[in-house]
């Protein structure tokens, strides 16, 4: 039987036929890339099935298309859509807080035999963010491609003048950081596109590990890149093009992009414009996606366009320059065929690259390159020999390297036969995908995953058993602090009807003392040391599965020395708050600022652990695998108790964990302000009352012990 595959590939808009490629900045060369590679994978022996997991789309401004749950891509190989966060379609910044409903809806679905695949693939951050959540919660294989990493972008936009605080309005970028770290600690196989990549990039992350990364070049489809044109394509492209040029036979300098800021289009323009040379000896050629109502681009896009016709109205390059307003995704080969037949030049003046696969398509093509001297072009270069590299962040760089590359036509031809004749050997489609397979394969073989749960669900543990149809979990540190009275009376007899767990921050001995006072029935489970520990029933047997689960690579020693020096900022607490795989401190100066040091210095001294701030005051640090969330998930799987029948309360800073996903969860009303941020969660609702009338408030809203809900948001 062969593998079975999964890519995880969820921004954008993705189909399996009509790419609508540079249709917004979410939509380009990753969304290509990854319907190339599945279907090359699904045509392989090895490949038994192979499936893309993306978003669920219901939007009248986009095609109905995304709205079908199942597409098939060719034989073997299809696109399943999960509905998560608002039905309509939103740019990749605005999922973060809908990432984990995807998780738990896609943990039901894999745990199915016929579902469950060899290894998953995660596309970008959020998909890795997801894909992570996935290998820890099912010991599934993880395979990372990053495509484009944060810590590059915030680079880049910082040392241009950006701030901090745009980029987290714009970008989320604190969060698409961490994504990617732990992306990268859980990945068992890292793809890269150029050794530059890793050495530069991923290496920046401490959760990246160099032995885990392989260079895997992506291909190039040789059906549809090629050199030699006909007649009837050739005319099509004039059609295009030729309406905006005067002297339409002139070689072109050719780019095709999408119209965003690091690919830096309007500095080509500028470039263009400055030199008598290049306006007298070539035309210029910008195909950048397809644009209909101005108004419906994104903003950056429009800035993007307003530069360029601002350039050509500055350097009067009408009848010299093209920028066609639509285009199909077919014409593109054609289009490189185009302007290799005038002996033009294709340019990729991006900011960073990490690879540039449209460099390999213009090659394959026979059209020479003058690309930024970055990332994927210089390994492209190495191989190809097609071309020049310039600094395009130098205006005069970038013109002069434009002015020799179309100085010499027997040097050019040499440039077009080297391209043809090197992506045929080094970047055709098979190599690539034989050297994937190859790489799965190798890491599969020494892949050591987390101690995994029984296939199915287990009927006791020391005697006890399953945790019933319901299960209401009460924060001891919270929502059962000052119980009232009459309050308590009515919990008690709504426990008769459904189980109790327990949640508290606290060790296992110091919840059962305090939990002791409130006559309670007895928790059918504790989840204690802020989700580090689980126990169960009343002779408290500990869940050795979930221990070993969350020690992976956790290092309670080097966590401490790694964080012995920031006693300016943080204070151990007392012994009797510490646990085996927990350190809990106090803020000395309260502020969620002290997150990102503790964070940097963790990451810095490669330590798989993560820090929690609750109550504005304390911190906890624990290992990367474990959380008061990740330990209601194990539960759920543990037990075979879906999460719809799990009642949470939250009311805390620190909770935000609580509310995301698809426990039903209810928000006290005297809870911190911080948690107004879920109020557009879906299985979220916020109380009128705080502390236990909340919780009753919330059973009730729910019907959670029988009848149907009341209410369930949904979006439109």
């Amino acid at each position: 039987m062969g593998f079975r595959l999964l890519h995880l590939h969820l921004h954008g808009l993705f189909r399996s036929h009509d790419l609508e490629l540079g249709r917004d900045a979410d939509t380009g060369g990753q969304t290509l890339y990854v319907l190339e590679l599945v279907r090359s994978l699904a045509a392989r022996a090895e490949v038994d099935r192979v499936d893309v997991v993306t978003r669920l789309i219901q939007d009248r401004r986009v095609s109905a298309d995304y709205a079908q749950p199942v597409e098939a891509i060719a034989a073997g190989a299809g696109i399943q859509r999960f509905a998560f966060g608002p039905k309509r379609y939103l740019r990749k910044e605005l999922l973060w807080p809908y990432l984990e409903d995807l998780a738990d809806q896609l943990v039901v679905h894999l745990q199915k035999p016929e579902h469950r695949p060899d290894w998953i693939h995660a596309h970008y951050a959020d998909a890795g963010y997801v894909g992570a959540l996935l290998s820890r919660r099912l010991g599934i294989p993880l395979v990372f491609t990053g495509h484009s990493l944060g810590r590059e972008k915030q680079r880049r936009l910082l040392a241009a003048g950006g701030d901090h605080q745009q980029l987290e309005q714009t970008y989320s970028i604190s969060r698409r950081i961490d994504a990617e770290e732990l992306a990268l600690a859980h990945a068992d196989l890292v793809i890269t596109s150029t050794r530059q990549e890793c050495d530069q990039q991923y290496s920046r992350y401490g959760g990246f590990r160099a032995d885990r990364a392989q260079v895997a070049p992506p291909g190039v489809d040789a059906r549809r890149f090629h050199p030699g044109s006909v007649d009837a394509e050739l005319s099509d492209v004039e059609g295009l093009l030729t309406p905006f040029l005067r002297q339409p036979e002139l070689p072109p300098l050719l780019a095709i992009s999408r119209a965003v800021r690091r690919k830096n289009i309007p500095a080509l323009v500028e470039a263009f414009g400055r030199s008598a040379v290049l306006r007298q000896r070539h035309n210029l050629v910008l195909v950048l996606g397809c644009r209909e109502d101005p108004r419906q681009m994104e903003k950056q896009q429009r800035d993007v366009f307003q530069q360029v016709f601002d350039l050509v109205d500055r350097y009067d390059l009408y009848g010299r320059i093209a920028y066609p307003k639509q285009h199909r995704r077919d014409q593109i080969p054609a289009i490189y065929r185009w302007a290799a037949e005038r002996r033009g030049l294709f340019v990729n003046p991006a900011l960073t690259e990490p690879f540039g696969l449209t460099l390999l398509e213009a090659a394959a093509c026979g059209l020479p390159m003058v690309a930024t001297d970055d990332g994927g072009p210089r390994d492209i270069l190495a191989r190809c020999d097609n071309g020049l590299l310039a600094d395009v962040t130098d205006r005069e760089a970038l013109q002069d390297a434009l002015e020799c590359a179309g100085s010499d036509l027997q040097r050019w031809s040499r440039w077009s036969d080297n391209g043809v004749e090197a992506v045929s050997r080094h970047f055709s489609w098979d190599a690539h995908v034989c050297s994937y397979l190859a790489l799965m394969q190798e890491r599969l073989k020494a892949v050591t995953q987390p101690v995994a749960l029984p296939s199915s669900p287990t009927s006791s543990i020391g005697g006890f058993q399953p945790l019933g149809d319901r299960l209401l979990l009460l924060d001891l540190d919270s929502s059962l602090e000052q119980p009232d009275g009459d309050a308590l009376k009515l919990l008690r007899a709504q426990l008769e009807r459904c189980a109790l767990g327990i949640l508290s921050g606290r060790s296992l001995p110091a919840a059962r003392q305090r939990f002791a006072e409130l006559l309670l029935p007895e928790p059918k489970v504790w989840i204690t040391g802020a989700g580090t520990e689980i126990h169960y029933g009343q002779e408290s047997e500990p869940d050795l599965f979930w221990s070993a689960q969350i020690g992976v690579d956790w290092d309670r020693a080097g966590v401490e020395r790694a964080l012995a020096d920031l006693t300016d900022h943080i204070e151990l607490q007392r012994p009797e708050q510490q646990g085996s795989f927990k350190l809990s401190y106090t803020i000395r100066d309260a502020g969620e600022e002290i997150l990102p040091l503790i964070r940097q210095r963790l990451r810095q001294r490669h330590q798989a652990a993560r820090p929690q701030l609750r109550c504005h005051w304390f911190l906890d640090v624990l290992p990367l695998r474990a959380s008061r969330s990740e330990a209601i998930r194990f539960l759920a799987l543990r037990w075979g108790l879906p999460l719809e029948q799990m009642l949470v309360v939250a009311s805390e800073q620190g909770d935000g964990e609580l509310v995301c996903g698809r426990p039903a969860t209810v928000v006290l009303g005297d809870h911190d302000p911080c948690l107004d941020d879920f109020r557009q969660q879906q299985r979220v609702y916020f109380a009128s009352r705080s502390q236990l009338p909340g919780v009753l408030e919330g059973i009730q809203h729910y019907r959670f012990l029988g009848g149907r809900a009341r209410h369930d948001q949904s979006f439109t």
